[in-house]
């Protein structure tokens, strides 16, 4: 636990720090710039949020040494990060979305990556913060409440001015084997196939976003992520304690337009595509990857190094000359102030972890029982 702590605060003290510079510039940017261009705003925005997220692709890369696979063919290794994309997943470990993140760093889209997100997230620290300010979409996950939301943020999304990704856990939850075997009742009750390694996906998301992305989205990247089995399950506070693992990501590309018209089709098309993402698991299971023909090589590009290693200067540079000005260490008031500054960077850390972690003991309101026929 001493080591996990020496490790996390320094990160920490890092991270929201400058996270807490880059959230002052987008609310600045936001109340001057966007009121008179909001495209002029998200391009600005793209690139500060880019220097906040790198930050966690760093502890990704460099500091846990995670390996990335990903397989693919080559023309759609070649239109990622070229157009916009609604990307669906499997939901499988606690970094999911820092995986996104990567791949989307390595398309050059990192920036403009967007995710549906519980409405939790936006009030946290920091991330959560420059997720709101980026247009990512938060919906409390009662489609009651939640429908008329999704629709008006997904048509603020049509004059986006540059790639974006939107990610979708379609399954609406993070998979657990508890999960899986309500899901595999259900199915069994409901005669749908029985999955082994997903579970049954929520359509209702999915089918608005078709409906509304149709006309100025060109396609969907089928996503399935698997963890090998030499590999250790990535978490957040494995990451933080530099301890790597490996994860392999299938993308197949969908284009949209091949998709059917009306809604019903597309839920049962989303269906289908979770019962072959749920094959194409049990073969990744026998052979312990995804096809070593489709296997890209991403890299591990320096930049996101390099924007850990200027902040951590510039705020070591920055809190040395505070400290000089303010005799800050030289009082008790200033050592018991300092104290807390550090107990309350290494508390927002555990609740980032406990964040990512939430969704195990958490499940989206109404279980599959209640929604799927509706969808």
């Amino acid at each position: 636990m001493a080591i996990a702590a020496a490790v996390i605060v320094p990160l920490g003290v890092l991270f929201f720090l400058s996270g807490l510079v880059i959230n002052l510039f987008q609310a600045i940017f936001f109340v001057l710039v966007r009121p008179l261009s909001k495209n002029t705003y998200r391009r600005i925005n793209r690139v500060l949020s880019e220097l906040l997220w790198l930050e966690l692709v760093w502890i990704v890369d460099w500091w846990a040494g995670v390996k990335i696979q990903l397989y693919t063919d080559s023309e759609t290794f070649q239109m990622m990060g070229k157009e916009h994309a609604l990307v669906v997943s499997n939901h499988r470990s606690d970094i999911d979305w820092l995986v996104g993140w990567v791949l989307a760093q390595r398309s050059g889209c990192l920036g403009s990556a967007l995710a549906v997100m519980k409405k939790s997230a936006k009030v946290l620290p920091v991330i959560g913060w420059s997720m709101w300010f980026s247009e990512y979409l938060f919906l409390e996950r009662n489609w009651a409440r939640d429908e008329s939301t999704l629709k008006s943020s997904l048509q603020r999304l049509k004059d986006f001015p540059q790639p974006f990704w939107l990610a979708l856990f379609v399954e609406g939850t993070r998979f657990t084997q508890k999960k899986l075997l309500a899901a595999q009742e259900y199915a069994t009750s409901t005669g749908l196939p029985v999955p082994r390694n997903v579970l049954i996906p929520r359509t209702k998301g999915f089918v608005t976003a078709v409906s509304h992305m149709r006309s100025f989205v060109p396609a969907i990247y089928d996503v399935t992520v698997a963890i090998p089995k030499t590999s250790p399950p990535p978490t957040m506070l494995r990451l933080f304690k530099g301890q790597p693992s490996v994860v392999h990501v299938h993308l197949k590309r969908h284009l949209m337009r091949d998709l059917p018209e009306s809604d019903d089709a597309v839920a049962q098309w989303c269906r289908d595509a979770f019962v072959a993402k749920d094959k194409l698991l049990d073969k990744h299971t026998e052979e312990d990857t995804f096809g070593d023909e489709l296997l890209r090589d991403i890299g591990r590009p320096v930049k996101s190094l390099l924007v850990v290693v200027s902040w951590a200067c510039l705020l070591a540079f920055g809190a040395l000359k505070f400290f000089q000005w303010s005799s800050l260490m030289s009082s008790w008031s200033g050592i018991a102030f300092s104290a807390i500054t550090l107990a309350v960077v290494t508390v927002l850390m555990q609740i980032l972890i406990r964040f990512s972690q939430s969704e195990r003991s958490t499940p989206p309101q109404g279980s599959v029982r209640k929604e799927e026929p509706k969808s």
